[in-house]
């Protein structure tokens, strides 16, 4: 499994630099896998990194300092996205990651895309964070107007080890396609994008928090058609996999789009190993709802605002962490 390594690393990293020796051994840190750099993941995980590091020596919270767990040094790197990132947690290579909330519970049982695959039990959650929403994003001289017309057009399923791969293949099953009725491509949407501008790409899936970066640049620059994903097909989708839910991505989201787009969703999750020790991954889950995360999430990102306390533990289809569970218990949105 690869994961390219690009650390966004928290702005806080470089008074830890400076410390001593001494104070230096108190330091630890937190790599949370993300997704590739023109998606969401990745932003919101800077945000998250940012919210959770408090490398020694900084100020106090309550002196106007970091308000995250006392010597963490947590860091968004990006990577190919949710399965390669619970692989990632299986091998110790990440301490959490980011995930569709299918892929997460596939993973955790042995079931669905992981059947025939050793089940990675270990894997536990710290919190559903905001819904993904499914695009399929078509060049406006392509004609595509439905998921059916992709039918023997070039279509870039997203990347192998990536959740949009997996949720692409669902939704060309749901209307009566598969991969083998399109001319599959496996790139990342930034990657993607370049090849419609350069008029060799007809379509890409990307699953994904709205607005994402490189649809919106695409956009920007070419004139491209978001295609809706309803009717009797989606239809069919919720009732196999009820983890997808209706979603509509609200008109002006992205340039040229003039009205709703109906299309389905999945929750963004962040998830962790049960070998990491309770108290870390509990201090962590405390860090990222606090008053000061809440100001970044707000200001950060168009997603953050819809990282709320009050569904953090909607949605989840795997354990919790003990130390996660020990907090929402103590919040009391967890019985």
């Amino acid at each position: 499994m690869a994961i390219r390594f690009k650390p966004l690393v928290a702005v806080a990293v470089a008074a830890a630099v400076l410390t001593t020796g001494a104070i230096a051994q108190n330091m630890s840190f937190f790599r949370i896998g993300t997704g590739g750099t023109a998606g969401t993941y990745y932003p919101i995980g800077g945000l998250i990194a940012n919210a959770l590091s408090n490398p020694p020596g900084s100020r106090a919270c309550e002196d106007g300092g970091s308000c995250g767990v006392p010597g963490l040094i947590a860091t968004a790197v990006a990577s190919n996205g949710s399965v390669g990132n619970i692989n990632a947690i299986k091998s110790g290579a990440m301490e959490s990651g980011f995930t569709q909330a299918d892929v997460a519970t596939w993973a955790q049982t042995g079931t669905g895309m992981w059947e025939g695959q050793p089940a990675v039990e270990e894997l536990r959650m710290i919190a559903n964070l905001y819904p993904e929403s499914l695009h399929l994003v078509a060049s406006a001289e392509s004609g595509i107007q439905s998921v059916a017309d992709l039918a023997g057009k070039r279509v870039s399923m997203d990347e192998p080890g990536s959740g949009t791969l997996v949720d692409a293949r669902i939704i060309l099953a749901g209307y009566g396609l598969s991969e083998s009725d399109v001319k599959a491509e496996y790139l990342k949407p930034d990657q993607a994008s370049d090849r419609m501008r350069d008029g060799a790409m007809d379509a890409f899936f990307f699953v994904g928090g709205f607005p994402a970066g490189a649809i919106a640049e695409l956009a920007s620059q070419e004139d491209i058609r978001l295609i809706p994903i309803d009717g009797e097909g989606a239809d069919a989708i919720r009732a196999e996999y009820p983890f997808f839910s209706a979603n509509t991505v609200p008109a002006g989201t992205y340039e040229g789009q003039d009205t709703d787009v109906t299309t389905l969703s999945v929750g963004a999750q962040m998830v962790t190993s049960s070998k990491q020790p309770e108290e870390l991954i509990y201090n962590v889950t405390k860090a990222m709802w606090n008053d000061n995360t809440r100001k970044m999430f707000d200001a950060g990102h168009s997603k953050g605002k819809q990282i709320v306390l009050e569904n953090a533990t909607a949605g989840v289809g795997i354990p919790f962490h003990p130390g996660a569970e020990r907090f929402y218990r103590e919040v009391g949105i967890l019985q």
